[in-house]
């Protein structure tokens, strides 16, 4: 365990503008110091003497704080996977108003005939455009539609897979989100984030991903201050954009075995950041907007959430920089399965399967000799939605950054014909370094039905209708004729 303190002064805490916000966040971003490891307990307070010694509930918490534990998984949890966290804060969460039934067209948690379809085509889309700043501007929250999904939040059994676009701060509107429904991994693809959660804040850039488990509270904005070159691989410095799985499962993320590899490889757990406490007193009007079962809800409260002053457990949000993943490759011959890239997983009851998993493509050395290098056509037992962070994908040419595509279980998918050409021609001898993008892929056991969104197909929807042109140069084979 690790204790670390995280000191904010009155002054800093007070400003109201969003302005002024903005020109502390950019000074504080860079020097945010975290706490390492993968599933480990933690220990963090923004003011000493703030946790207490020896014990989770003294009678009287120092600075009259209060204590408030959040579970994450149920009391009687093996230790193995048991997490909590303590908070210290300056008023329970109990204290709000009623709550207030909020729409939201775009969201769903439930997947049903009636609300979705079957996929049963190769399905890709185009990149959702990047909001401009007009008028009022879009938040986080609002920013979300749901594409696909599997099962229910009610059952706790299944996923949903969410784009968003934002161009407004969630903090400047001093707003909040809690999702009831589920963990939350958020991948940016453009433009970087400042992730204020209960228990800290995370700068998260485009490149690295976050994890958010249930029932943590949490703001997301933008960073402008950190945000790339717009000519650079998709990424622009205008408004935000990317990809959110949510798992409905009562498990949370864990790294995956690594069986034969050994004891190190893949994700370090050394590499996963954890946030240092930090909280603000602000009164002023306040809502916490909380997704349960796929409708949304808010609840007005007269200070800021964000108010814990210290913490210590091992249910916390976590950050992973996706460069520091650890590739593993043949260096013989074949191409091997994709899981050797999976990032995080989530286990099903039956042995050896996922019900969910996040697997990458990052830039990688390829080395196998007599090989064709690119992923091979395969018809898979797990569903694969796959996005694009940069640059471009080795096994098909169209696929840009922002994009998404779908290959349900059992649909038949694989390079385009132009990547075939390529690669059955190409000099296997010589290793390459295959440094032209990042993609990742949401694999999961469940079959994934399509939200009328995402099976959209007019011009005013971002399904890609001519996706299957790519294999129709793919020539037939022909076996000579013996005499």
């Amino acid at each position: 365990a690790g204790k670390s303190g995280s000191r904010l002064s009155r002054q800093s805490r007070g400003h109201d503008s969003s302005n002024s916000r903005r020109l502390v966040r950019a000074e504080e971003t860079a020097t945010m110091r975290y706490l390492r490891g993968f599933g480990n307990s933690f220990e963090s307070e923004a003011v000493d003497g703030a946790l207490p010694e020896g014990q989770n509930t003294p009678q009287r918490v120092a600075h009259g704080l209060y204590a408030e534990q959040l579970s994450g998984t149920a009391f009687t949890a093996p230790r193995s996977t048991n997490q909590r966290t303590w908070m210290y804060r300056l008023e329970p969460s109990v204290v709000h108003a009623k709550h207030r039934k909020r729409p939201h067209a775009r969201l769903q948690a439930k997947f049903e005939e009636h609300n979705s379809s079957v996929a049963i085509d190769q399905l890709r889309w185009r990149p959702p455009p990047l909001l401009s700043g007009a008028n009022e501007g879009t938040d986080w929250v609002d920013g979300l539609v749901t594409m696909c999904g599997s099962g229910s939040a009610e059952e706790k059994d299944g996923v949903a897979i969410h784009l968003y676009s934002f161009d407004a701060d969630m903090t400047s509107r001093n707003r909040a989100f809690v999702n009831a429904d589920g963990d939350l991994l958020i991948v940016p693809q453009s433009g970087d984030l400042l992730v204020t959660t209960e228990l800290g804040r995370l700068s998260v850039p485009a490149g690295e991903i976050v994890v958010i488990p249930r029932n943590i509270a949490f703001a997301v904005d933008h960073q402008p201050e950190l945000a790339a070159d717009p000519a650079a691989n998709g990424r622009s410095s205008g408004g935000c954009r990317g990809y959110v799985l949510e798992s409905f499962s009562s498990a949370h993320f864990r790294l995956p075995d690594l069986g034969p590899i050994g004891a190190n490889g893949l994700a370090e757990p050394r590499d996963f950041e954890h946030p240092c406490a930090w909280f603000e007193d602000r009164a002023g009007e306040f809502t916490v907007t909380t997704k349960m079962l796929g409708e949304l809800f808010d609840r007005p409260r007269a200070h800021s959430v964000f108010d814990v002053v210290a913490w210590r457990g091992n249910y916390v949000p976590y950050k992973f920089d996706l460069a520091k993943f650890v590739t593993v490759n043949s260096v013989s011959v074949d191409h091997l399965d994709p899981s050797i890239f999976t990032v995080l997983t989530i286990p099903s009851s039956e042995p050896g399967v996922a019900s969910v998993d996040f697997v990458i493509f990052p830039p990688r050395w390829m080395c196998a000799e007599h090989t064709f290098r690119p992923p091979y056509y395969h018809r898979n037992c797990m569903s694969e939605f796959m996005g694009l962070i940069d640059g471009g994908y080795d096994a098909k040419v169209g696929f840009v950054p922002g994009g998404s595509s779908l290959h349900g279980i059992g649909v038949p998918h694989g390079p385009d014909a132009a990547t075939f050409e390529a690669a059955s021609c190409a000099d296997t001898s010589k290793p390459v370094k295959f440094t032209a993008g990042t993609a990742f892929m949401f694999e999961t056991r469940c079959h994934l039905r399509l939200t009328a969104f995402a099976a959209d197909e007019s011009e005013a929807g971002l399904l890609d209708t001519a996706y299957a042109e790519c294999w129709k140069g793919l020539r037939r084979a022909t076996i000579p004729v013996r005499e």
